[in-house]
C-alpha cells in the first residue's frame, strides 16, 4: 500500500471524528447552559443533585463513561447492543461529559456578572428570563469564550476515545492500517488531520471573540 493509499484510507474515517465533534457541540453547550442555570437558582436538593452529577462526570475518564453508557442498557434491562446504540452511547457519552465541563464554566461567568446589572434591570422591569437573555447571557459568553474554547480543542482530540466502543472514527482506522502496515505513517496522518483542525477551531473561536469585543 502506498503512502496516498495509506493517507486516504485514514481520512475515511474523518466523517465519523466530525460527527462526534458537531453532535457533542450541539448537545453539550445547551444541557450545559440548563446545567449552569440550575446549579445557581434551581432549589437546594436540585443544586446538590447536579453538583453530584458533575462531580461524578468530571471525576471519571470519559472512557470509563462511554463503556457505562454502552454496556448499561444490557445489564439493567438485558437490551440488546446494536450497532445504532453503539453511535448514540458515543453521543450520549461525550455530550453529558462535556456538558459537565461547559456548566461550571457557564456558571463561573454567569456568576462573574456584577449583581448591580441585575437589580438596575429590575428596576426597568425586565422579568429575569429577559434579564438572563439581554444582559446576563451576552456578557456570559465573552467572559467564557477562552474555557469553551479549550475544551473545543479537546474535545477534538477526545473524539479518539471512541475507539472503546469499537466505533470506527479517524484515529481507530489510522491504528488499523498502522498495524495492518507496519508503519506509523497513519498515525502521523492522523496527528497532522487532529493538528489542522484544532488550528481551524481556534480560528474561528478567535473570530467570535473579536465579535463581542463591543463588549469592552
Amino acid at each position: 500500500m502506498t503512502i496516498t493509499q495509506m493517507m486516504l484510507q485514514v481520512l475515511s474515517g474523518t466523517g465519523a471524528t466530525l460527527m462526534i465533534f458537531v453532535l457533542t457541540l450541539v448537545f453539550s453547550l445547551p444541557l450545559g447552559l440548563i446545567i449552569a442555570v440550575g446549579r445557581i437558582n434551581a432549589i437546594s436538593p436540585v443544586q446538590t443533585i447536579l453538583k453530584f452529577f458533575i462531580s461524578v462526570l468530571r471525576g471519571t475518564p470519559l472512557m470509563l463513561q462511554l463503556i457505562v453508557w454502552f454496556y448499561g442498557p444490557y445489564y439493567l434491562f438485558g437490551t440488546t447492543l446494536s450497532s445504532r446504540w453503539r453511535v448514540l452511547a458515543v453521543i450520549i457519552g461525550f455530550s453529558i461529559n462535556y456538558a459537565a465541563y461547559f456548566a461550571e464554566i457557564f456558571r463561573s461567568g454567569i456568576l462573574g456578572i456584577p449583581s448591580g446589572q441585575h437589580e438596575a434591570a429590575f428596576i426597568l422591569g425586565y422579568t429575569k428570563s429577559q434579564t438572563f437573555f439581554k444582559i446576563t447571557f451576552p456578557q456570559m459568553v465573552k467572559r467564557v469564550l477562552p474555557p469553551v474554547t479549550n475544551e473545543v480543542i479537546t474535545l477534538v482530540k477526545d473524539t479518539s476515545l471512541a475507539f472503546v466502543l469499537a466505533y470506527t472514527e479517524m484515529f481507530t482506522i489510522a491504528k488499523q492500517v498502522a498495524a495492518a502496515q507496519t508503519t506509523i505513517i497513519p498515525l502521523f496522518v492522523a496527528g497532522v488531520f487532529y493538528y489542522i483542525f484544532n488550528l481551524v477551531v481556534a480560528a474561528g473561536m478567535s473570530k467570535i471573540e473579536k465579535a463581542l469585543n463591543y463588549f469592552e
